[in-house]
Order: C-alpha cells, then sequence, then structure tokens
C-alpha cells in the first residue's frame, strides 16, 4: 500500500535533511586532521568520540536513541498489541541496571584515556583477551544490527510500497553516506534532533488513537478486560519459562542493561564521549528516564492499535503483528502528520545503524589493527581517517547483508540475539573488577564455558531469553574465579592503572 503523496514527499525531503545534517560534521575531520598533524589520537578522538565535546543531555538522547531504534517502536506495541503491558517490568530492570553500571563498570573506564570499552580489559588481563572481547562485541553487534536493519525495512517497505530487500539497501546506503563522512558527532547530533521528534510523534500517534477508538478511554478498558487483561503491568509468578515477570524484568532485566550499556561499545562509546565522569553518569541515568516515558508510550499505543482493530481491521489474515504500527500510521493518519511520523521513525532507525557501524569501525581500527600494526599503522591523520572510514564501509555492507535475512518478531529476535553472548562478556568485566585474583587463564577459560552453558540452555531448554545473560555473566564469573584461583597467581594488568593514550 502506497501513502499519500504529500506524506510521501515528506519522507523523501527529510531523510535527505537528515543526511545532509550528518554529512555536515565532514568539516570537523578535516579540521582535527589539519590540526593534529601527526597526532593519530586527535582524529581518533573527533571521529570515534566527537571531541569528548558533546554536553550530557545530548548524550543521554543519544543514548536512548541508540537502544531504542525501529525494534522498539515497531516492536513494542507490537507486544502489547498480542499480549499485555507486562513487558514494561523489563524496563525496571534496566533502570536498576543504569545504577549499578554507575557503581561498578563506570569508573573504571575514566581511570584513563579509553576509545573503546576493550582497552579497559587489555589493561587487566593483556592483548588476547581484549581481542576475545572485541571479537565477541563485532559479532553480536553485527547480527543484532542486522535484525534492526530488518526492521527499518518493514517501515520502509510500507511507506513506498517496495520489496523489504530493496528497502534495506537504501536505508543502509544513506545511513553509510553520512556515517562515512561526519563520524561521532554527526551520529549523536542526528540522534538528538530524531530522538526529540519521534518523542512527540509518538506522544501525537497516541492521542489520535484515542481519539479514533470510539468511546474513548472506557472503551479501550473495556476492551483489554475482556480480552484477558491486556492492561496487566506485573506479573509476580516465578517461571522461568515465562518471558516477562516481575523477577526476569527485575533481576534479568539489570543484567541485560549491564551488558548492554556497560560492555558493549555502542553505548559505552557515548559514556567515553563525555567531557568527565559526572556528566556520564548523569547521561545514563537521564536516558533511564527518557526510556520508562518511551516504553509506557509505545506499549500503551499497542493496546490501543488493539482495541481500534476490533472496529477496524488493519492486518490481514496471517500478517505479522511488527507491520501493525507502520500500517497504522499509513492508512489512517492525518495527510502530514502521518508522513512526518513515518519519516521520523526511518531516520531514527538510521541514526541508531549509524551508532553502530561507527562503534563497529571503532572496535575494529582500534582493537585490532592499531594493536596489531602498532608502528606500522597509518602514522598521520589522514591515513588513519581512511582506515576508520574503510571498516565503516566494509560494517555497512555485512549489515546489509545480515538485514536481507529472515528473522522472527524483531524485537524479541534482537533480544534474544543479544542476550546470547553478552552474558560471558559481562562476566568478564566482572571477573576483571571485583576478583583481583583473577588472570587471563581464567578469564578465556570462563567466557568460552559461560558462551556454551548459555548456548546450551538456548537449545535445550524453554527458559526465557531474559535469564540468558544472568545465566551466562555468573557462569563466567565463578569459572573464572575458580580457574584462577587453582592456577595460581599470573602476571596480569591493573584496572586501576593508568593507560596510554593509543588505547
Amino acid at each position: 500500500m502506497h501513502i499519500h503523496s504529500v506524506d510521501l514527499a515528506i519522507v523523501i525531503v527529510y531523510l535527505l535533511a537528515v543526511t545532509a545534517l550528518g554529512m555536515h560534521f565532514r568539516r570537523k575531520q578535516g579540521q582535527a586532521a589539519q590540526i593534529g598533524g601527526n597526532d593519530r589520537n586527535a582524529v581518533t578522538r573527533e571521529y570515534f568520540l566527537g571531541g569528548r565535546s558533546a554536553p550530557w543531555w545530548a548524550l543521554a538522547f543519544s543514548i536512548v536513541a541508540t537502544e531504542t531504534s525501529t525494534l522498539t517502536i515497531i516492536g513494542t506495541p507490537a507486544i502489547a498489541y498480542g499480549g499485555n503491558l507486562t513487558f514494561l517490568q523489563l524496563i525496571f530492570g534496566y533502570l536498576i541496571g543504569r545504577i549499578l553500571i554507575v557503581l561498578v563498570l563506570l569508573p573504571g573506564y575514566f581511570r584513563g584515556d579509553f576509545f573503546t570499552a576493550y582497552a579497559l580489559i587489555e589493561k587487566r588481563f593483556g592483548q588476547r583477551m581484549r581481542a576475545v572481547a572485541a571479537s565477541t562485541f563485532l559479532i553480536t553487534r553485527a547480527l543484532a544490527e542486522g535484525v534492526r536493519v530488518s526492521a527499518i525495512a518493514i517501515v520502509l517497505s510500507v511507506v513506498l510500497g517496495t520489496s523489504e530487500h530493496f528497502s534495506v539497501v537504501i536505508v543502509i546506503a544513506l545511513t553509510l553516506l553520512y556515517t562515512l563522512e561526519g563520524g561521532m558527532k554527526a551520529v549523536i547530533w542526528t540522534d538528538v534532533a530524531q530522538l526529540f521528534i519521534y518523542l512527540a510523534g509518538s506522544a501525537a500517534t497516541f492521542f489520535v488513537l484515542l481519539h479514533r477508538v470510539p468511546g474513548g478511554w472506557n472503551e479501550v478498558a473495556q476492551v483489554a478486560a475482556a480480552h484477558g487483561h491486556k492492561l496487566q503491568v506485573f506479573d509476580f509468578s516465578f517461571n522461568l519459562a515465562t518471558k516477562y515477570t516481575f523477577w526476569s524484568g527485575l533481576i534479568g532485566g539489570a543484567f541485560l542493561t549491564m551488558a548492554t550499556h556497560g560492555t558493549d561499545q555502542t553505548i559505552v562509546q557515548r559514556l567515553l564521549a563525555a567531557r568527565n565522569q559526572r556528566d556520564s553518569r548523569r547521561a545514563l541515568l537521564a536516558s533511564g528516564v527518557i526510556v520508562l516515558f518511551q516504553f509506557t508510550v509505545f506499549l500503551l499505543i499497542g493496546v490501543l492499535l488493539f482495541v481500534f482493530a476490533q472496529h477496524t481491521p488493519l492486518l490481514s489474515p496471517g500478517e505479522h503483528t511488527d507491520r501493525i504500527l507502520p500500517l497504522f500510521l499509513a492508512r489512517e493518519m492525518p495527510t502530514g502528520l502521518a508522513g512526518l511520523l513515518l519519516a521520523s521513525i526511518i531516520a531514527v532507525a538510521m541514526s541508531n545503524a549509524s551508532g553502530s557501524l561507527n562503534s563497529l569501525a571503532a572496535s575494529s581500527v582500534l582493537d585490532f589493527f592499531a594493536l596489531r600494526l602498532g608502528n606500522r599503522s597509518p602514522a598521520n591523520d589522514e591515513g588513519f581517517l581512511r582506515l576508520s572510514r574503510r571498516m565503516t564501509l566494509f560494517w555497512g555492507v555485512v549489515l546489509m547483508g545480515f538485514g536481507l535475512m529472515t528473522w522472527g518478531p524483531v524485537l524479541e529476535a534482537g533480544l534474544t540475539v543479544a542476550s546470547l553472548p553478552l552474558g560471558s562478556l559481562l562476566g568478564l568485566f566482572l571477573l576483571g573488577t571485583l576478583n583481583r585474583r583473577s588472570n587471563a587463564s581464567g578469564a578465556l577459560a570462563a567466557m568460552f564455558t559461560g558462551l556454551v552453558t548459555i548456548l546450551c540452555v538456548w537449545r535445550l531448554t524453554n527458559i526465557a531469553y531474559t535469564w540468558y545473560v544472568l545465566i551466562g555473566s555468573v557462569t563466567t564469573f565463578l569459572v573464572g574465579s575458580l580457574i584462577s584461583l587453582l592456577a595460581g597467581p599470573e602476571e596480569s594488568g591493573n584496572l586501576h592503572a593508568t593507560v596510554d593514550p593509543a588505547s
């Protein structure tokens, strides 16, 4: 189905404007290269950390935009449309996870001039473990972002009436264009612009839907109660197979957030881009408040869509529920507003993809190429900048390939893919932070054991994905502690040491 020509024009103009905004920051890269001379760190700091000049509130919005993506925008209403509001319990765990990051992990990142999360691991366990940790991130982020790209294609195919495969190519091509040119500053400030717009758009969607439901909120409450308590938020039962309970949300959500926001380079890169630790802390905690608000709105939109569909069906028989919100926006929203909302959803998703591209390139260049080549790595800023852009292009092609694959329900597929290896990665960071006697041999064996354990849990049990990170991280931590104790003292780094700026 094609949208109104006015809405289509708004979508196209908006996408071009976002791309132009991102490309505006190319000039900053050139200025850094001229000022830096042969100081590679000047370009690294500018391209991958935005010169550490962004205010904390901008980083808070960028964090939210990064973790939100199209998976959240179209997947969250779909969960409430097909179920209820119990997913919100997971968000409460997200808030606790942020507090734990501030207390446990964040101080270590600001005891040196780190450019990636995994430089911290090198100071504790050496280069080999840094490479293992970075490899885990690269594989996890590429797969998870592939799911997100496929979600973008769902929206764009509804808007343009094209195939989802063609939509993937369009999205990645435009995203690559401004990510290659603008670096981290382009990522942060496009995130800020898009988040303001789509939060306002989400609120508008909520009120338009409520207005379109005959009988208003009274009708919503009656229909919701008649169809299995769709407004239910809390489930205090304890069943490891149930995805969203109070316990899996609070505990599992906290560990998931510690992994995604405390060890994943995509978010950690934003924390490192802050001017100081205080700003980084404020950005992370403020982002939690915004996330709670937006997930509440998205879930309520899903309930409203369910009630609206009782009067005006939107999905064809057998059609995937992830299409419910894009279809409503294309068919039912007023002309002009529909175009703006669809454009903002797509543009936020592009900003999200651009952040992942920049982080994947940063880890590839700094955790692998720069370490392996040593003095043979590009000595001047321009050469290093070219290498960084080439790696961004490479990962763009990889994400395009993953985006062309077929996944399940997009939000849960993305969270499941991320949860499988992130437990062992979080366990590694906790092992290095909390157990000073742990060593590299114990850490490597522990990561492998944690990953194998969670893969067995995934394939052989019906335990919900919300427990995966907890199981993986606890296994990794305990095994690493035990092996390190049995193996005895081993030379290792020190999380409290300062680091060379080249990290």
